[in-house]
């Protein structure tokens, strides 16, 4: 039996948990102000990702416009956060 670290071991499970796409969810919440700013940080109300797509929801109509022109962008950026990728599409709502 090899020996393995936590994190290691933590990350082995999450590639094959159906958890995975909600930890790292939680951490572009984490970084999402980082990333994209405070002011747009402030104005996004929800971040999802399902099935590699980010969802992003705002009801400010302005950043919604745009977070449109950014989306390679924004795939650019999170994908970089989290350290691979992981967001092949954005939707904006």
């Amino acid at each position: 039996m090899g020996e393995f670290s936590m994190q290691d071991a933590i990350q082995a499970f999450l590639k094959q948990s159906r958890l995975k796409g909600d930890v790292q969810a939680l951490q572009i919440e984490d970084v999402w102000e980082k990333i994209m700013g405070k002011t747009i940080a402030k104005y996004t109300d929800k971040i999802q990702i399902i099935n590699q797509t980010l969802f992003i929801s705002s009801t400010v109509a302005p950043l919604k416009n745009e977070l449109m022109y950014q989306k390679e962008k924004i795939i650019e950026l999170v994908n970089d956060a989290l350290g691979e990728k992981v967001i092949k599409e954005v939707v904006i709502k």
